[in-house]
């Protein structure tokens, strides 16, 4: 690094992510006064239309097929989403491709040149500067998902064109609070008076209504003013005035993907007047949206699914997925979590679908220990051996030998399920020799 307390443009990205860890004495510090103080610094103008996306899962799908469908009209598009799996730079993306380094270190320079004394966090600090970067390039749209909540995450300083939440679930119980109505008041925060509002939840709480009410937003709801319908060869989607039918179904694999996409249709057709989208590029989009660890299937014997599911809600999705595969006759899980997530209720969504639990060990002081993650299976599921020969359980010092003890024992026929977190896919993706 350049200096320990001055990077500049010419410190390497990997050095400047280093000292951003390092000026902030909390990983969350929630709250918009900071970070909006050096927003105004800044003098971002964002002029560009701003979709942001929040929720408990289907964040990531949502926006990767909001980018996908907008490409693929014409227009150019910014992306942030976070965490990133394998390279910092898969956070920020301009035009399909993600941000180098140097443009990266350009845009960091800026805000610490601006923020004098004022702290920020890792992510309040990254994403002044993807916007920063937003604000410099020239573009039409950006998609912009939450990282934590709504109502006190540093995306909520950019005012919203259109919000988009996608579920709302039991997950971060310590920062939202412990039930769906206090999480969702949280999550519709990112709605805005006056401006479309899209929920895709089935079932929204009563306080992510009453919250819309109270502001005033355009509320479209899944079910009411949107909704989807299909066949086993296409599907189609109808709105407030618009229907798309005789779609093919999205690229991303898995249950609830029609739901999502949906909910990126709907978010359409409330910005048509500002970013008319054809019925071409979208049916070009979905059949190019990627998403890597998202119900991913790497190519090959054994089956190998890698799937981010951390929260009980996402792992429901992620079995119902496993059961509409075809039969395979036995199937392992590498299985890593962080010790602030709910353990039993993820494991419990699997039951009997999981014959051997290689459990790992995952690094960082919220890293959960392979041994005690096995532990929580087995009081889970109430059985600790599936026959003499082969323990439902077994623990390992980290993903990628987990991953690999999993092989062996794996058939051509079988499958391999990775999940749990995004740090256990992210560490099997690049085993794999695999990018994000």
């Amino acid at each position: 690094m350049t200096s320990a307390l001055t990077p500049t443009a010419d410190t390497s990205l990997a050095d400047w992510l280093a000292y951003l860890e390092s000026i902030h004495t909390k990983t969350i510090d929630m709250g918009l006064a900071r970070v909006n103080e050096v927003a105004a610094r800044l003098q971002l103008a964002l002029p560009m239309v701003k979709i942001v996306v929040g929720g408990t899962n289907g964040k990531g799908s949502t926006c990767a097929m909001l980018e996908a469908i907008l490409l693929s009209a014409g227009y150019k598009v910014g992306l942030y989403t976070s965490p990133h799996l394998i390279s910092f730079n898969e956070r920020a993306r301009v035009n399909g491709a993600v941000a180098d380094d140097r443009t990266l270190t350009e845009h960091f320079a800026r805000v610490e040149q601006v923020r004098g004394s004022t702290p920020l966090t890792y992510f309040e600090f990254t994403t002044l500067a993807v916007l920063s970067l937003f604000d410099a390039s020239a573009l039409d749209v950006v998609v912009l998902e939450v990282g934590l909540g709504g109502r006190l995450d540093a995306v909520n300083i950019v005012d919203a064109d259109c919000s988009i939440v996608t579920s709302v679930d039991i997950d971060h119980t310590d920062w939202l609070g412990d039930t769906r109505e206090l999480i969702a008041v949280e999550k519709a925060h990112i709605f805005r008076a006056g401006k479309p509002a899209i929920c895709s939840d089935p079932v929204p709480p009563a306080s992510l209504l009453a919250y819309a009410a109270d502001i005033g937003c355009d509320l479209w709801l899944f079910g009411k003013d949107f909704n989807y319908s299909g066949d086993r060869q296409q599907w189609a989607y109808g709105g407030r005035s618009q229907r798309r039918s005789a779609l093919a179904y999205p690229a991303l694999r898995g249950a609830n993907q029609l739901l999502n996409a949906s909910a990126a249709l709907a978010a359409l057709e409330s910005l048509r007047d500002r970013i008319p989208v054809p019925q071409q590029a979208v049916r070009i989009g979905l059949s190019q949206a990627a998403l890597p660890g998202r119900f991913q299937i790497v190519p090959g014997q054994p089956t190998v699914i890698l799937d981010v599911a951390h929260n009980p809600h996402a792992a429901a999705v992620l079995a119902q997925n496993l059961d509409n595969m075809g039969f395979h006759p036995y199937t392992y899980a590498v299985f890593g979590m962080l010790s602030d997530k709910d353990v039993a209720g993820v494991v419990a969504k699997f039951g009997q679908k999981i014959d051997h639990w290689f459990c790992t060990d995952l690094p960082g002081p919220r890293g959960l220990s392979g041994a005690a993650l096995a532990g929580h299976v087995e009081r889970t599921l109430d059985t600790a051996v599936a026959s003499d020969q082969s323990p439902l359980c077994s623990h390992y010092a980290d993903p990628a030998q987990a991953y690999a003890k999993a092989r062996e024992r794996a058939g051509d026929n079988d499958r391999i399920l990775v999940f749990g977190s995004f740090l256990t896919v992210a560490a099997v993706l690049q085993a794999l020799g695999r990018k994000a």
